[in-house]
């Protein structure tokens, strides 16, 4: 989820699309709040690892 929000932020800045960039960001944030969880040993959707 990291690299796909890293993704649709460089396409939003590139194409100028603000919906875009707000979803990369969105996203990304997602994506680390998840990593974040997964480290500190929380299971995330019943896993110990999200990915």
């Amino acid at each position: 989820m990291i690299i796909l929000g890293v993704i649709l932020l460089v396409v939003g800045f590139l194409l100028g699309i603000p919906l875009l960039t707000t979803v990369g960001v969105v996203v990304l944030l997602i994506g680390v709040v998840l990593m974040i969880a997964g480290m500190a040993g929380r299971p995330v959707g019943g896993r110990r690892h999200y990915y």
